[in-house]
């Protein structure tokens, strides 16, 4: 890194704070992780000093300081483990003494107030009332970064410092231009990603669907049960919970994304992931999507249930190179992290002070 290049961004000292589910990245289902996987390692390449506080192995070029050894996946929602992980990641964040703290998780903004350093805290999940009362009661101590401006609408007098879209690597995700005749989704067995939905959708249309579901969860299973699996049939094929290899092949292979979700999605993780491979999206005109599918060109964005049939039909027309080349130029992972290097020297008052661990 030359002189101008150090004078004009710093190198900072950074914490990033995971959720203590899955390792970074992921070697299944991650969506959290799979974003900070990707940061990590463009925050590393940038010059800066990265240590991930979570889970499992080392598996990013960023240092890792653990809680648990192993990932806790099997007991998501455990409150008991995010309230341990979170107290033993303050000791572990005290003993690092960062310039800043970039906190993934939702419970550690409960600790923030007592850390020397700043925070800024990436709000991965739809803003609900409970969770913007929660956000505003910790607003002295934690500047927020939205994922689209979608969320960040749906609760504006939250402290927030930026919006960030994910990014992903694109060259991690195999491009396919010949695409199999089904369309595919991908995802968690919940009501909001509208799996019924696109179930109908794929009938109606005529089309095969593949189906690769998260269901690990009780509550994943039941829904599974009572809902989706009485919708299977000759023309419906559900594969489980599928591995990081797994799902590339079937992103890339399908002819389309179904994405018809129910609910202001902050984000939609996959809906990038599968324009990288070359396939368009079928979805709601609704939540984030709307920041990141571009209707008609890398995918097709409907109001009602009644327009998914011909939408999937429509987006098997769409050039697969067109949803690749959107993905490198606004979705990458060089991007979110220049982006967040910003947010991190406004919240610092940094822009073009040399100073915290670069002068250690």
């Amino acid at each position: 890194m030359d002189q101008a290049t150090t004078l004009e961004r710093p190198r900072l000292r950074l914490a990033l704070l995971a959720p203590p589910w899955y390792e970074i990245p992921p070697v299944a289902y991650g969506g959290v992780e799979e974003v900070m996987g990707e940061l990590a390692e463009q925050l590393v390449a940038r010059g800066h000093d990265v240590t991930i506080v979570g889970v499992g192995r080392k598996r990013t070029r960023a240092k890792l300081r653990t809680t648990y050894d192993e990932p806790q996946g099997e007991r998501i929602g455990d409150r008991t483990v995010e309230i341990a992980h979170a107290a033993e990641a303050q000791q572990v964040i005290a003993e690092l003494q960062p310039d800043l703290v970039h906190d993934h998780t939702m419970i550690g903004a409960l600790t923030a107030a007592v850390r020397p350093a700043p925070t800024v805290a990436t709000v991965h999940s739809i803003v609900t009332p409970d969770l913007a009362r929660y956000y505003r009661a910790v607003r002295e101590s934690v500047q927020l970064v939205a994922v689209s401006d979608t969320q960040r609408r749906l609760a504006p007098d939250l402290p927030w410092a930026a919006t960030v879209h994910n990014g992903i690597n694109p060259y991690r995700f195999p491009f396919r231009a010949d695409k199999e005749d089904y369309a595919l989704v991908l995802g968690r067995s919940t009501p909001e990603k509208g799996i019924d939905i696109a179930i109908r959708a794929a009938r109606e249309a005529g089309r095969r669907l593949v189906i690769a579901l998260k269901r690990s969860q009780p509550d994943e299973r039941a829904y599974f049960d009572e809902v989706i699996r009485p919708l299977l049939g000759p023309t419906t094929e559900y594969v489980g919970e599928v591995s990081q290899e797994e799902k590339l092949t079937l992103l890339a292979r399908a002819r389309c994304l179904l994405f018809p979700v129910r609910w202001e999605e902050p984000f939609g993780m996959v809906a990038v992931e599968a324009m990288a491979c070359g396939t368009p999206v079928v979805g709601f005109s609704r939540g984030g999507i709307q920041e990141t599918v571009r209707g008609g060109v890398t995918g097709v964005l409907v109001s009602r249930e009644a327009e998914l049939a011909a939408a999937v039909d429509h987006a098997a027309q769409l050039d697969p190179h067109a949803c690749r080349e959107h993905v490198q130029r606004n979705f990458s992972g060089e991007t979110m992290a220049r982006n967040y290097e910003r947010a991190y020297y406004s919240v610092l008052h940094l822009r073009a002070v040399p100073q915290f661990s670069g002068a250690r």
